[in-house]
C-alpha cells in the first residue's frame, strides 16, 4: 500500500506462485463519480454515431483484440493461473461474441413497424430500443474477459458507454482491454475501468449516473449490489452461481458423456459458473459410465490440464464440501480429502453422496464432482431441479425426443444436449439463470435488449370517422361501435 499522501494501490498476483503481476489504483467514490460523469458525455457522442458508426468501431476493436490475442491470453493466464490454452479459448470466444453483437445490433434494436390492429387501424406504430446511457459492469475473476464482455460488448453495441469494475484478482485483464479499445475509439472515454475492492463496486452500483448494472458473482454479493442499486431504482442484470447437473440417460454415448462430465467439472479447476458439479446416471449404464469417468479423472495432471484455485479462500469451501460428503457416507472413487493442497486441488470424484450434503446443495467451485445412481431419467430430473440454483445443465441421451423433453423440463436458463457448456459458444443464444442463479440475460438478441429501453411511438395517419374515442366529445354511439367491433372480433369462443 502506498503512503497516505498518494493514491492507494493494490497488487494483483499470480495465484500459482504469489508473484506480483501488476499494481493498480484503488478508486474511491469520487474517482468512480468522475468516471461516470465522463462516461455520460461519451455515451451521448457514442449514441450519435448510430448503428453503422458503432459497428465500424466495434469491428475495428475486434480486429485489434484479435491481433493482440496472445497478449490478452497471457494476461489472463498470469492473473488466473489457468493454462494458456484455456486463456486462448476464452479470448477467441470473446471475439466471436463481439463480432455478433456489432453485426446484429441494428437488426435487433433498430426501428421497426408493428401492426396497430383493427382498433388502431388509423395509426402507424413503431418500436425501437434506445440506449440507457452509462452501463456499469462488475465482473468476476474466473473468466475475466469472456464473462464481462458478454455485457460490455453488447452494451456498447446497443449504444451505451461502459464503466467496468473488474475483480480485484484480475484487474490487469480489464486495464489491457480498455487500452486496446481506446486504439479504436480514442475520442471519448466510451469504455473505462475502475479498479479496487468491494467499496469501488458499491460506489459504481450506487452512482446516480448509472443506467443499469450488469453483475456477475455470488448470490450473496448480488443481493448487496441490488441493495446499493435500490437507492436510485437502478435496474440490474445478475448472473450468479450455479450447481449445474449432467444427466446420463440410457442409450447415451458413455465415453462422450464421461469426457464431457470431466471437462465440465475440472476445466478451469472447476471454477466455472456453468460447470458440471453433479451427475445423475440411470441405473443400467451407471457402472460403465463410472469406469469411463474414473479412468479419465485419474489421468488428469493438476497444474498442467488445469491451474490453481484463483481465490485462496475457495479452497476452504472445497475442503468443507468434500469432508461433509465423506462424513455422510459418500465414497471418494478418485481423490479425497487430501486432494485439497493449496493453491491446487487434485480431481475429486465422489459417489453415493446424500442429496442433503453441501457438496450437492451448495456451489463448490472446484475440481470436484458428485455422481449419483438413479432409477430413471425422470428421477434424475427431479433431483436436478431440487436445488435453489438454475443456471445451466446437460443431457446425454441416445433418444433425441426424450433429450429435448428433459432439456425443456430442466430448471435452468440453458441446457446442452450431448455436449457440455456449448451454449456459451453460440452468440445468438441468451445466457442467464433462474432462482439463486440470478435474472436477466446477456448474449444474443435478449442480451442486446437488456441494455436498452423500449421506445413505442404511435402516429395518427388519419382521423377515424365516427370513432373519436379519446375525447370528451365522444358520443355513446361511438362507444357502442367500439363494443360491437370488439364483440365481433373477440366474443366468439375458439376451440
Amino acid at each position: 500500500m502506498s503512503t497516505a499522501t498518494e493514491q492507494r494501490t493494490f497488487d494483483s498476483l499470480d495465484p500459482a506462485t504469489g508473484a506480483v503481476v501488476g499494481t493498480h489504483p484503488i478508486h474511491d467514490a469520487a474517482s468512480v463519480r468522475a468516471a461516470v460523469e465522463a462516461a455520460g458525455e461519451a455515451a451521448r457522442w457514442w449514441a450519435r454515431l448510430g448503428f453503422a458508426g458503432r459497428k465500424r468501431r466495434l469491428l475495428d476493436f475486434k480486429a485489434v483484440l484479435t491481433r493482440n490475442l496472445d497478449r490478452v491470453a497471457t494476461k489472463i493466464h498470469q492473473e488466473t493461473g489457468k493454462p494458456m490454452g484455456d486463456a486462448t479459448l476464452e479470448t477467441a470466444i470473446t471475439i466471436v461474441h463481439l463480432d455478433w453483437a456489432a453485426r446484429h445490433a441494428r437488426g435487433v434494436l433498430g426501428p421497426r413497424r408493428v401492426s396497430p390492429g383493427l382498433v388502431g387501424i388509423n395509426m402507424a406504430a413503431t418500436l425501437e430500443y434506445l440506449p440507457l446511457g452509462v452501463v456499469g459492469v462488475i465482473g468476476p475473476w474466473n473468466y475475466p474477459l469472456l464473462t464481462p464482455m458478454g455485457s460490455i460488448g453488447y452494451a456498447l453495441a446497443a449504444g451505451n458507454a461502459v464503466v467496468f469494475k473488474p475483480s480485484e484478482l484480475t484487474p490487469g485483464v480489464a486495464v489491457l482491454l480498455a487500452e486496446l479499445f481506446a486504439e479504436s475509439v480514442p475520442e471519448h472515454k466510451v469504455l473505462q475501468v475502475v479498479t479496487g475492492f468491494g467499496e469501488t463496486g458499491a460506489a459504481l452500483a450506487a452512482d446516480p449516473g448509472i443506467g443499469k448494472i450488469a453483475f456477475t458473482g455470488s448470490t450473496a454479493t448480488a443481493k448487496r449490489v441490488m441493495a446499493s442499486c435500490a437507492a436510485n431504482l437502478t435496474p440490474i442484470v445478475a448472473e450468479c452461481g450455479g450447481k449445474d447437473a449432467l444427466i446420463v440417460d440410457t442409450g447415451a454415448d458413455l465415453a462422450a458423456a464421461a469426457d464431457a462430465a470431466l471437462w465440465g467439472a475440472m476445466s478451469n479447476a472447476g471454477q466455472t459458473c456453468v460447470g458440471v458439479e453433479r451427475v445423475y446416471v440411470v441405473e443400467g449404464v451407471y457402472d460403465a459410465f463410472m469406469r469411463e469417468l474414473t479412468e479419465r479423472a485419474a489421468a488428469l495432471r493438476t497444474g498442467e490440464d488445469y491451474g490453481p484455485i484463483t481465490m485462496p479462500s475457495q479452497t476452504d469451501v472445497i475442503r468443507r464440501h468434500v469432508d461433509d460428503a465423506l462424513a455422510r457416507g459418500a465414497k471418494a472413487v478418485v481423490g479425497g480429502a487430501a486432494s485439497v493442497r493449496p493453491p491446487y486441488v487434485d480431481p475429486v470424484v465422489l459417489a453415493d453422496v446424500p442429496e442433503e450434503s453441501s457438496a450437492v446443495r451448495e456451489e463448490t467451485f472446484g475440481p470436484t464432482i458428485t455422481v449419483t445412481r438413479v432409477a430413471t431419467a425422470q428421477e434424475a430430473l427431479e433431483k436436478t431441479n431440487a436445488v435453489a440454483y438454475g443456471l445451466g445443465g446437460t443431457i446425454f441421451s441416445g433418444d433425441a425426443r426424450r433429450a429435448m423433453e428433459l432439456a425443456r423440463a430442466m430448471l435452468s436458463g440453458m441446457t446442452a444436449i450431448n455436449s457440455v457448456i456449448s451454449f456459451v459458444g453460440v452468440p445468438a443464444l441468451p445466457f442467464g439463470g433462474v432462482g439463486d442463479s440470478g435474472f436477466g440475460r446477456i448474449h444474443g438478441a435478449d442480451g442486446l435488449r437488456e441494455f436498452t429501453r423500449a421506445k413505442s411511438i404511435t402516429r395518427q395517419r388519419f382521423p377515424l370517422p365516427g370513432m373519436n374515442l379519446t375525447s370528451f366529445t365522444r358520443t355513446p354511439a361511438e362507444l357502442q361501435r367500439l363494443v360491437k367491433m370488439v364483440t365481433i372480433l373477440h366474443g366468439r369462443r375458439k376451440s
